[in-house]
């Protein structure tokens, strides 16, 4: 069931807040693009899904591999508006993390970057669960790291932002993946940020 919470963030990403955020990411860089598009070789994904696509940048590179399906959900209608223009090779769908409508293990590789961070602890587990899955493979993760779980104010808002270890939290709630690498992230290589990234083996 959807707590009083994730339905309250969904307002908030499905407003004029959500729109703006998603204007400010025209402007960024295409190493996003570049960047997700390296797991998605090395790894030998043929169907990808990013959970919380918004306009596509991550999936820029991806969306045009020959022989790769690359599927985005997002909740901002006005991001997936943006995202079906630039992506017309992109499957594309409104959904939240907390309900995928595709098939246990449907994808190769499942992939978030800088959405994890925006889910309540409480909303969390349920977000994560849901996303191991979908994945049949691989889950790789990029969001800001704290050992402490611990929120930051986001842009006026409170209760939108929450750092931690999500990979030891993913470890927890999805019991059949394990961490297989993790590193850091400069705003060199992901375009917009600093993040640490986890990548989850299925076992």
């Amino acid at each position: 069931m959807t707590t009083a919470e994730a339905r309250r963030l969904e307002r908030l990403w499905n407003s004029p807040f959500g729109e703006a955020y998603t204007q400010r990411n025209t402007t960024a860089r295409y190493a996003p693009g570049a960047l997700h598009a390296h797991w998605v070789r090395r790894l030998g994904a043929r169907r990808v899904l990013e959970v919380g696509c918004n306009l596509g940048l991550n999936l820029t590179e991806i969306a045009g591999f020959e022989g790769v399906a690359a599927y985005g959900v997002d909740i901002c209608d006005y991001a997936l508006r943006r995202a079906a223009e630039r992506l017309p090779g992109a499957r594309l769908a409104r959904a939240t993390a907390y309900a995928l409508p595709f098939a246990d293990g449907a994808f190769d590789l499942v992939f978030t970057c800088g959405v994890l961070i925006h889910l309540t602890p409480d909303d969390l587990p349920r977000a994560l669960a849901e996303i191991g899955r979908v994945s049949g493979r691989h889950v790789w993760i990029g969001e800001y790291h704290s050992e402490c779980p611990v929120e930051i104010p986001y842009r006026g808002e409170t209760g939108a932002l929450f750092k931690r270890d999500f990979g030891a939290e993913f470890e927890r709630c999805a019991a059949n993946f394990r961490i297989a690498e993790s590193g850091f992230l400069g705003k060199k290589e992901t375009g917009y940020d600093d993040l640490t990234f986890w990548l989850l083996e299925k076992t």
